[in-house]
């Protein structure tokens, strides 16, 4: 009992998110791992303002730990054969992507049984939500920290600058290799151009400016839309500059709906990570839906 209760703290990453998930009460969970920790005469966890970091003691018991007890929670559960399959398959994720790319990935597989329960949001209470074990896998656009998730490369995002046809006209092309271009371009139509934006604080467009501006972008948007989705319609109607992830945005540009207004050679990249919980009980569906992102990533 004292080593299912370690272990459910060990990838839940917290007491309250581990209690939880045995049906238990946090008090109780506290007192078992205390008890461990003294017969063991070993510091298991850090406790931390929210949650607890998990120690190099607590990282060997569970390697040794972790295979055994799930192979006797396997076979207590023989008689509820049906389980695994119908239990779904919780995934979290950035709204865009989610719709985007992931599940039309997995659209095929719903047929052959899989069940689903998607989540959008962002991704530092995505996370969060892995760690307390309400999400079995989690897109994420950062990588994060820590022992107790497993992180996975999963895809690269180009961002573009775009905007409408029009605005493209207005604001003419830019060689990338012309500095005094780039300046001018950067004082000219494009600092007066409205700019569209997901944040009030702008970070995809911050980003951008420093990276291929080398400048600080202290303006505030015109427009402001929690979606990226909405924030290419408002452009394509015409509401001013924007920056995107090319993924997103390929059909508006090969279609002439969007124009990209400069073409670095080094245009910002940010990576997405395919994320679990460390140690987290083998779930043949979970397996299915991680193998088929991996596979369908080479093709994004």
């Amino acid at each position: 009992m004292l080593l299912r209760t370690f272990l459910a703290v060990y990838r839940a990453g917290s007491f309250t998110a581990a209690a939880a998930l045995l049906g238990l009460s946090q008090p109780t969970v506290t007192s078992q791992v205390r008890t461990l920790e003294e017969q063991l005469d070993r510091q298991l966890f850090e406790r931390l303002p929210r949650g607890v970091a998990a120690t190099s003691v607590a990282d060997e018991l569970a390697a040794q730990v972790a295979g055994p007890l799930d192979e006797l929670a396997v076979v207590a559960g023989r008689g509820r054969q049906g389980e695994e399959s119908s239990e779904p398959v919780h995934l979290g994720g950035p709204a865009e992507m989610l719709s985007v790319r992931v599940l039309p990935a997995l659209a095929p597989l719903v047929e052959q049984g899989l069940r689903l329960r998607v989540t959008a949001g962002l991704a530092d209470d995505l996370l969060e939500g892995l760690r307390a074990g309400r999400f079995d896998l989690v897109f994420s656009a950062i990588r994060p920290r820590g022992r107790t998730v497993l992180a996975t490369p999963l895809m690269d995002e180009e961002f573009v600058l775009v905007a409408a046809p029009a605005w493209a006209d207005r604001i003419g092309p830019v060689a990338c290799d012309d500095p005094s271009a780039l300046h001018g371009v950067l004082h000219g139509v494009l600092h007066d151009a409205p700019l569209v934006a997901y944040a009030e604080d702008v970070p995809i467009l911050r980003r951008y400016w420093r990276h291929v501006f080398h400048t600080r972008l202290t303006r505030s948007p015109a427009v402001t839309v929690p979606d990226l989705r909405g924030v290419m319609a408002a452009v394509v109607a015409g509401a001013g500059v924007t920056v995107l992830p090319r993924y997103l945005c390929a059909g508006e540009l090969d279609s002439g709906k969007l124009v990209m207004l400069l073409d670095p050679d080094d245009p910002p990249i940010n990576t997405g990570f395919l994320v679990q919980r460390a140690g987290a009980p083998v779930r043949r569906q979970v397996t299915l839906v991680r193998d088929r992102l991996l596979q369908e990533a080479r093709h994004w």
